[in-house]
């Protein structure tokens, strides 16, 4: 049975974690590379989840050759992903709504921490109707470091006023555990990509399917602390 911590604040991933958005990069990605002569497998896409951009540009060097033009894929890509997500917009992830719920029921403070720029990120929450949702947003332009160095969570703490080791921080990505953990907080992985690497397994402190289990978890610790202050029938 998973266990959690007491914890004071949750932090939130929006890659993958909140936001869907893996469905709209792969889409975008794979039709710039076939305007340009290139096959992305979805598995290569789903490989740079939550990396920083000039990983995933790196990335895009080694597999494609030095002769790749980044310049010409990074702007038909934005162009194929406005496209897309004009038209389909950007779905939450399971659970995201009845988890918000229950720690906006217990008073709960929470804030997102994503790699992403600001403008993106910005626009993702927008995309995918949430935008106001978060009123503690960090983002990769508020810090020197993007994940997997822990200043993202760090920052993130500091703006709830809550000790990072008091913070519960759900993550999708290897990079976003290993973050997390050198930070000093309690991770929850809730991979977006099956199957999960071991390392990022074993190096998150607890792994769930969704955030509806987590909400559930959640849910049955407040129960049963309210059963306990009540004391016997």
């Amino acid at each position: 049975m998973h266990r959690l911590p007491d914890f004071s604040a949750i932090i939130f991933d929006m890659d993958g974690l909140v936001l869907d958005t893996e469905t709209t990069y792969v889409a975008a990605w794979q039709q710039a590379a076939r305007d340009m002569g290139y096959e992305f497998p979805e598995a290569f896409c789903l490989s740079m989840s939550g990396l920083h951009s000039n990983v995933v540009e790196q990335r895009l060097m080694d597999f494609c050759g030095a002769d790749f033009n980044l310049d010409k894929f990074v702007r038909l890509s934005a162009d194929f992903w406005r496209q897309y997500v004009n038209v389909h917009g950007i779905n939450t992830k399971k659970g995201f709504d009845q988890l918000l719920a229950l720690i906006a029921e217990l008073e709960i403070p929470y804030c997102l921490a994503t790699n992403s720029p600001q403008i993106n990120a910005y626009q993702c929450l927008e995309f995918a109707g949430v935008r106001d949702v978060f009123s503690t947003v960090v983002t990769r332009d508020h810090v020197r470091q993007g994940k997997p160095e822990p200043e993202i969570f760090l920052k993130a703490a500091e703006l709830l006023d809550v000790d990072i080791r008091r913070c519960l921080v759900i993550e999708d990505s290897h990079a976003g555990i290993e973050a997390a953990s050198r930070a000093g907080s309690f991770s929850v992985l809730i991979p977006s990509v099956l199957p999960v690497d071991p390392l990022t397994a074993e190096l998150c402190d607890v792994m769930m399917e969704d955030l509806a289990q987590l909400a559930d978890l959640i849910g049955a610790g407040k129960w049963a602390l309210e059963t306990a202050l009540a004391g016997p029938n």
